[in-house]
């Protein structure tokens, strides 16, 4: 498969802690990838970097090889609570609003109902049906089944099987790793190591 995304020398620190310093790594179209490390060691910085919303300490540099949309789907997903569902994933896109409504109704959400009187399941149902709507080539997702029901998290599950989007995640639900993802990369005192196949062989 063709190169999809070229990371270089990125690096990030809180205080006199290093996450990780001038890692680079490769991904390639079509790769679905589970980022593994224990907790406190930059998964979530790692992921926030790659989709734009923070910066590497020591500037490096994220190449997409094409003009690819990016969706990013954050552990708290950030709502306006006075807005409908329906407002809160707003778009003047034609196709992906018509995407938006066939998924809410599979995800069982009400499109009139307002943000601020779902459960925490249902707002991450609501996150999801935006992030899937949006047809993006690249998701970024930081632990997708928080707070998910079973069925949500099959659906979710046969959703990103289907897709021919290339993925990088982190999750602590083993079962769903080993089932949507091929590549599994781990994080080990700031360093990268890349496994081809699903969670299991990982873990063997």
């Amino acid at each position: 498969m063709p190169s999809f995304l070229q990371i270089e020398n990125i690096s990030k620190s809180y205080g006199t802690k290093v996450l990780f310093d001038h890692i680079g790594f490769n991904i390639n179209e079509g790769d679905k990838i589970a980022l593994v490390a224990p907790n406190g060691t930059g998964k979530t910085s790692l992921l926030r970097i790659l989709a734009g919303k923070d910066k590497s300490d020591s500037g490096g540099k994220i190449t997409f090889l094409k003009d690819i949309r990016i969706a990013f789907l954050e552990q708290e997903y950030d709502f306006d609570p006075s807005l409908s569902i329906a407002e809160q994933l707003h778009t003047d896109d034609a196709e992906v609003k018509l995407n938006t409504v066939r998924i809410l109704d599979e995800l069982g959400l009400d499109p009139s109902k307002r943000m601020c009187e779902l459960s925490g399941g249902e707002v991450k149902r609501v996150a999801i049906a935006g992030m899937l709507a949006s047809d993006a080539e690249f998701l970024i997702m930081d632990e997708p089944t928080n707070h998910l029901d079973l069925d949500a998290i099959e659906y979710l599950e046969n959703a990103l099987k289907r897709s021919r989007c290339t993925l990088f995640m982190v999750s602590h639900d083993r079962y769903f790793l080993d089932r949507v993802c091929n590549t599994v990369m781990e994080m080990d005192r700031g360093d990268i190591y890349i496994y081809k196949g699903d969670y299991e062989n990982f873990l063997t």
